[in-house]
């Protein structure tokens, strides 16, 4: 029976096709109709059902009304498999949700099966030592008490190895890690493995005739990595935008150089396979080379004539074509259409090629427009300075006409204020046809410093300093100062206050107290040795008006008393008084107190570009007169002169030279004594390759030998006595470095040095000859009377010792007078300037090629701080 039943079931399958076929073979031309809906089979039509309720299973922070919400389905509402599986999109597409599952999709009752992602407890960064925590976790989106998902965390992964990229290390690679924690939580952790910097193994140039692959890699910025001092480089690194930059500066050489057609063919960069480093490869094509054609001019400006332009564009027919000539022609168009009051002056360069005769001419057009004046300043950024500390600074005023050149010298004296970032700019903007607006952004930098610290000088030995300073106080350009230092050889403490703008009047007020103690020194062999302590206290006034624009006249008066003693010598005293067979005559002629009345003025002249200045020039002239009063009188006169060329490529030559004189108002106490008293003559110049004090006049006594007439180097003392004149050049070259080196504050030269220090009365010289002496063997012997030899003579021109005694010799000694000359000293050397994070350092290493009897010369000096 239920063989039948099975055998008839089968059958029916199989005849309801043919049955099928056989009803719809009547009516051929029904085929091209399409069939009525309701003729449609059923078993084609999704099934549908009704959601009878709808439960959550698995939710921890989401209520199960949310879940519902986000699936999308309700109770009564019908579905099929492909809503539910809608539904299942929907929940996942929330990022809420790990994994999700519909359950009862056959009987009605639907539920929602979920399991949450969990909750970012916290994000650890590990092996991350090239870029901090801080620089890193701004930029990735996941963050603590969000939820995590994992396509977050590779987007996060890609942002970390981005910033890496940008540092060169493209070898840089970043997993992520989850560490599961209670309450659905976790911990998410980025492994970093930085690797090293991609640098550029080699650059490589296809397609240049004129000139080779080395030359042209000095005008890019990226440099090949190794060489001498590869380590202080910071552009040896791969990066894609240096990559473009340089092809631009490859345009901008050969443009220079004539040749109009270059162009880069291709620039491909290509990782070695160790995935270290990267070869660079140029494709170039040169072109022929061009020279300038007429240069012709319009102007449709009644007072800039086309002759002027012509004459601005400093170009010449048949020279080699040079862009950077074109450029540098424009910008002094604009700067003299600017000085006739036009801000925005249209000039256009109109190139015309001849490609038969290789020639470019060029033809500069003038477009007219309106004189233009200053309709307002805005200043922006000074959180700290008040405007008015820049204002004052400007040479033009709202309501002037415009002017570029004054627009430039008031960017270069509120650089030179030195409170805010080096490289600042006034940008003007132009608000109507004939008005301007200049605006300047400051960023402030710190101008007040607390410091304590301790150096080391090559002559100083140990420097201990302690300053509080506020070149900016209360925002006003203030001045306020307070300092103590102590080193081997000096002692000081100071207290001065400067306003720069009297009652907002340009005139500078200045005032300063203070205490120095200075020990001086001499030479015994190559020995220092203390000689003379001279104890200052003093103080002073200052009051400084400008009488134009680079110009500043600037007047003080000062009051000093001084105190010279040998108190540290005890050695150098006979009976209470100065022995000069011990000390030297010309020590104990300046033992003494003394006060000082000073009057002075000093007259600047001052157009440079800031406190680094890289062009202009700073002269000086200045005099002192000592005589209002007090025990001293002289006059002594100053000048200086510094000149600042910016040579192109981050070189700064500069060429100083100064001089001083002290003329007498006095005459000598005695003969043999100079006037002017040796705490007010000059020690300058200070010239590299020669110690401080290292020339100049200057007294050396020398030891007779004991058993023979030549001097003993051994026992020779030096004394420096300074001059009343002296004079000094400098010529200096400043070698630019790398950012990196930049950075760390490095800033090498190149110099050469020359200067005397002279002008100095002789003074008594002493020879002492040597004395025999004739010591008692015991006590019943009379001592017989010394003998004193002549000058120069040993213990072999003794008499015999008499009986029962014994010879003893004291030598003697020569004092020689050394020094005193106008010819030059000259040195060469390198030097580095530091600024550390412990203060500022000076290293020099020079060579005296030029010197005179009695100079102290030295190979190598560094100095932490200041000195003496």
């Amino acid at each position: 029976m239920r063989a039948s039943l099975l055998l008839g079931t089968i059958a029916g399958g199989w005849a309801s096709p043919v049955l099928a076929q056989q009803a719809a073979a009547p009516a051929p031309a029904a085929a091209t109709q399409p069939a009525p809906a309701a003729a449609a089979p059923t078993a084609a039509a999704p099934q549908q059902r009704v959601i009878r309720s709808i439960s959550v299973r698995g939710a921890q922070r989401l209520e199960a009304d949310t879940v519902r919400s986000y699936a999308g389905l309700n109770p009564g509402d019908t579905y099929d498999t492909e809503k539910l599986d809608t539904a299942i999109k929907a929940l996942y597409e929330t990022e809420l949700f790990a994994d999700a599952q519909i359950e009862g999709a056959d009987t009605g009752a639907i539920v929602l099966v979920v399991r949450e992602n969990p909750v970012i407890n916290r994000i650890v960064l590990e092996g991350n030592k090239r870029i901090k925590d801080d620089k890193i976790l701004p930029e990735i989106r996941l963050a603590p008490r969000q939820i995590f998902t994992r396509s977050k965390a590779r987007s996060d992964v890609e942002r970390i190895i981005e910033l890496y990229k940008r540092q060169g290390r493209f070898a840089a690679r970043v997993e992520p890690k989850v560490v599961t924690l209670d309450q659905n939580r976790v911990d998410l952790v980025f492994e970093v493995t930085e690797g090293d910097k991609s640098k550029v193994r080699a650059i490589n140039i296809i397609g240049n005739e004129q000139y080779d692959d080395g030359r042209l890699r000095k005008e890019m910025f990226t440099r090949e990595s190794g060489g001498f001092l590869g380590f202080l480089k910071s552009n040896d690194s791969y990066d894609p935008d240096r990559l473009a930059a340089d092809q631009q500066k490859l345009r901008a050489f050969y443009l220079t150089q004539g040749y109009a057609d270059f162009r880069v063919v291709s620039a491909l960069a290509e990782l070695t396979p160790d995935r270290r480093d990267f070869v660079i490869t140029y494709v170039v094509e040169e072109g022929p080379r061009y020279k300038f054609g007429d240069i012709t001019a319009e102007s449709e400006l009644r007072d800039f004539k086309p002759d002027t332009v012509v004459a601005l564009a400093g170009v010449k027919k048949g020279d080699w074509f040079n862009a950077k000539a074109v450029e540098d022609a424009v910008t002094r168009m604009n700067e003299a259409a600017g000085l006739l009051g036009y801000a925005f002056t249209e000039i256009d360069p109109n190139y015309e090629r001849n490609a038969e005769t290789r020639t470019m001419g060029i033809a500069f057009r003038v477009g007219e427009t309106p004189r233009t004046y200053v309709d307002r300043i805005n200043v922006s950024g000074n959180t700290g300075t008040r405007d008015k500390v820049v204002r004052r600074e400007f040479r033009v005023n709202e309501g002037d006409a415009f002017n570029t050149l004054k627009v430039k010298r008031s960017q270069d004296r509120i650089q030179s204020l030195g409170y805010f970032q080096e490289k600042l700019e006034i940008k003007q903007e132009q608000v109507a046809p004939d008005r301007v607006a200049l605006n300047v952004e400051v960023e402030e930098k710190p101008t007040g410093q607390l410091q304590l610290s301790a150096g080391y000088s090559s002559l100083e030995r140990f420097i201990l300093a302690a300053s509080v300073e506020q070149n900016n106080f209360r925002g006003m350009g203030q001045s306020l100062s307070a300092g103590i230092n102590y080193s081997r050889y000096s002692k000081s403490v100071q207290l001065g206050f400067t306003e720069p703008y009297l009652f907002d009047k340009q005139i500078l007020l200045g005032g300063q107290i203070y205490r120095r103690d200075f020990n001086s020194f001499n030479f015994v062999g190559n020995e220092r040795n203390r000689t003379y302590s001279q104890n200052q206290t003093g103080g002073g006034l200052s009051l400084g008006f400008p009488v134009n624009e680079f110009i500043n006249f600037g007047t003080r008066y000062t009051l000093n008393f001084d105190d010279i003693s040998l108190a540290n010598r005890p050695e150098f005293f006979t009976n209470g008084a100065c022995d000069p067979l011990k000390a030297g005559q010309y020590l104990c002629d300046e033992i003494g107190k003394r006060v000082t009345s000073l009057v002075g003025y000093s007259l600047v002249f001052d157009n440079t570009n800031g406190i680094r200045a890289t062009r202009g020039q700073r002269l000086g002239f200045s005099q002192d007169f000592a005589g209002l009063g007090g025990d001293v009188k002289y006059v002594r006169s100053r000048a200086e002169g510094t000149k600042y060329w910016g040579i192109g490529s981050g070189f700064v030559l500069s060429a100083r030279a100064e001089g001083g004189y002290i003329h007498p108002l006095q005459k000598a106490v005695r003969a043999g004594l100079d006037p002017i008293r040796i705490s007010d003559r000059f020690f300058t110049p200070q010239l590299r390759g020669f110690d401080i004090r290292g020339i100049g006049p200057r007294i050396r006594r020398t030891s007779y030998t004991a058993d023979a007439s030549a001097l003993e180097d051994e026992g020779q003392i030096t004394d420096a006595l300074g001059g009343r004149a002296y004079y000094m050049g400098r010529l200096e070259l400043e070698i630019p470095l790398g950012a990196g080196a930049r950075n760390l504050g490095l800033r090498p030269s190149a110099f050469v040095d020359v200067g005397s220090l002279f002008k100095l009365r002789q003074p008594n010289l002493l020879d002492i000859p040597g004395t025999c002496f004739y010591v008692p063997n015991d006590t019943t012997t009379t001592a017989p009377t010394p003998q004193a030899l002549l000058p120069g003579q040993t213990s072999a021109n003794c008499a015999a010792a008499p009986t029962n005694t014994t010879l003893s010799f004291a030598p003697g000694y020569r004092e020689e007078y050394l020094g005193n000359s106008a010819k030059p000293r000259l040195s060469i050397g390198v030097g580095v300037n530091w600024t550390s994070p412990f203060g500022p350092l000076r290293i020099d290493l020079a060579k005296a090629l030029l010197s005179q009897d009695g100079d102290d010369t030295k190979l190598f000096q560094f100095n932490v701080g200041t000195a003496f």
